[in-house]
């Protein structure tokens, strides 16, 4: 069974947006108003849904951008919530604090929850959507939560503002860990990343609709969103394999994925609108670097080359 009558929000295209571009970063440099204006303009009338992962200054000029050109995008508005435990099964490494960041993080993460709840309120016409955070229970992450932390966010989300709460995360902890969360929670939110897991392109859509029916079917009364799936281009053979990626498999995989999830009408953001030159290692053949249906310089990607990109007004 599906949740095809079930969606927390009326079925359309949904995509991934983050614009930050080279030499800029979360915590660092931030695009300005008219370059998010310039990445709205490319993606207005192919994408009704965008997800956002914090509620940093990134956020608010692109919520800004959105109401000031009255531009046709919901929101799907997150809260980038960071370690509040450690986590030594981090593969990278990345995983461990002293007990002084942890204590800040905690102080932090509220005041980033806060801030959620008020542009939920300061624009609801805009956002449609508020998560709790973003892949901080799976067993690799670098900024763990602990399950009952993140349950009591959702509960203080759900008390402040009116938007329907979720929390993004990998699709394997929904099947165990995050029971308890839910319960609390509006709807379900899964990443499914096959060639991340050694998936060949002819086992990938298999594979993604078996990562959803595993969580969907554990949950039939709970609607289930996708909020990442997409394809790399590249790779420096880290975690995935040269030979599983470039343009024609993103290509390939995306159109499998908007075949099956329109039929379906499973809406499910892909990942992701622009390559992100700042993520992962300083190597450019990093695959963090390379998930983007477009290029940094925001030329298009074989996936999306048919799009006709509308000029800036």
């Amino acid at each position: 069974m599906t949740h095809s009558n079930k969606q927390p929000f009326p079925f359309a295209a949904a995509i991934c947006y983050s614009g930050f571009r080279e030499g800029q970063h979360p915590g660092g440099e931030h695009p300005t108003y008219e370059q998010i204006k310039e990445d709205l303009l490319i993606l207005q009338g192919h994408w009704k849904y965008l997800r956002l992962y914090d509620c940093d200054q990134h956020a608010l000029t692109t919520l800004e951008v959105i109401r000031q050109e009255r531009l046709d995008f919901q929101i799907m508005l997150g809260a980038y919530i960071e370690a509040e435990m450690n986590n030594f099964g981090c593969p990278w490494g990345g995983g461990v604090y002293s007990e002084e960041q942890l204590d800040k993080n905690r102080t932090s993460n509220l005041q980033k929850i806060n801030k959620l709840i008020d542009l939920a309120n300061q624009y609801p016409d805009i956002i449609c959507s508020l998560s709790a955070g973003n892949e901080a229970c799976v067993d690799w992450t670098d900024h763990y939560v602990p399950v009952n932390r993140v349950v009591e966010y959702v509960k203080l989300i759900k008390r402040g503002a009116k938007q329907p709460v979720t929390f993004c995360e990998n699709y394997v902890p929904w099947l165990h860990k995050l029971k308890p969360l839910a319960e609390v929670v509006d709807f379900i939110s899964i990443h499914t990343y096959p060639v991340w897991e050694y998936k060949h392109i002819h086992e990938a859509i298999g594979y993604t609709k078996e990562n959803y029916q595993s969580v969907a079917s554990l949950y039939p009364n709970t609607p289930v969103v996708i909020t990442e799936a997409g394809w790399t281009t590249q790779s420096n053979g880290h975690g995935i394999n040269p030979q599983n990626v470039n343009e024609e498999l993103q290509k390939t995989y995306f159109q499998d994925l908007m075949e099956w999830t329109e039929a379906e009408q499973i809406t499910t953001f892909v990942f992701e609108a622009f390559d992100e030159p700042w993520k992962g290692s300083a190597d450019p053949m990093e695959p963090e670097k390379h998930w983007g249906l477009f290029k940094v310089d925001r030329s298009p990607k074989l996936v999306v080359e048919h799009l006709s990109q509308q000029p800036i007004t």
